[in-house]
């Protein structure tokens, strides 16, 4: 599975170490014989520039340097450009600690076990999706995929929408849908790409779930410097683009916007 990961740390954000934090616990995590990480760089300081050098002595990876903040969605779409033929993809941001091994492995296994789905995440402490919720974009499902001796236990939640800092994107669904759209093209750099991901994968067909039995930690809302400042600086901009979102998600809904987003901006690389 190829994982990309979008990185935009400023001097003023002070992110670098939550990047340093991100790469390491991938270097402990994931079989580097098995799956690939492309870091697409949205112009960061000479700090995080440094730690690539760093990095790359214990986990191997590839930096796509953009030179410019192209906002998180296009950024990753730049890494997934790198895609094989049928390939799964993840989307990670940079701030997030996952400790169990072997993540990605079983995320593969969810997409082989189950095709239906099509998003698959690992759910942050924070989000309020669960089966008693009264509130239908909050209620969620939790089942075990179908398993023959030996092979181990798959417990997903289905849920409205995948929100989140870890999603994978298996090859099928993205064959459908493309690359992710947060609105680039008219000007959003920041929020609302996953839950329209969401949406567009409903509408082509196809489930979106957490994977139960991993635990992660969102750095960003946990630890200095930034304390969630980033985290609430991007919710307030997703605010912004609340009417617009949802006037794409009727066009979505009525077949007048294709599911399918070509990002032309990938085309920069």
């Amino acid at each position: 599975m190829l994982i990309g990961v979008a990185v935009w740390d400023t001097e003023e954000n002070g992110r670098t170490d939550l990047t340093r934090q991100t790469l390491e616990s991938l270097a402990r995590t994931v079989d580097w014989g098995q799956h690939r990480l492309i870091v697409s760089d949205n112009g960061s300081c000479k700090a995080t520039l440094a730690l690539y050098r760093e990095m790359v002595e214990v986990l191997p990876f590839k930096v796509i340097y953009n030179g410019e903040n192209l906002g998180t969605a296009a950024a990753i779409n730049r890494a997934w450009r790198y895609r094989e033929p049928g390939e799964s993809a993840v989307k990670m941001d940079n701030d997030v600690l996952i400790h169990q091994p072997d993540w990605v492995d079983w995320m593969e296994d969810v997409f082989r076990r189950d095709g239906s789905i099509g998003i698959c995440g690992l759910k942050r402490k924070d989000l309020a999706e669960c089966p008693w919720s009264e509130n239908p974009w909050y209620e969620s499902t939790i089942r075990m995929l179908p398993h023959e001796p030996g092979q181990r236990w798959l417990v997903v939640e289905e849920v409205a929408h995948v929100m989140g800092t870890v999603q994978a994107y298996s090859g099928a669904l993205l064959e459908k849908i493309g690359f992710l759209y947060q609105m680039q093209d008219l000007g959003n750099k920041y929020g609302l790409d996953d839950s329209l991901a969401s949406v567009r994968a409903h509408l082509a067909g196809f489930k979106t779930a957490f994977l139960h039995g991993f635990e992660i930690d969102h750095l960003d809302v946990s630890n200095p410097p930034d304390k969630g400042q980033f985290t609430e600086w991007k919710r307030r901009n997703a605010k912004k683009w609340l009417e617009v979102y949802h006037r794409i998600i009727k066009e979505y809904e009525d077949g007048t916007r294709p599911l399918y987003w070509e990002d032309a901006d990938v085309s920069g690389q």
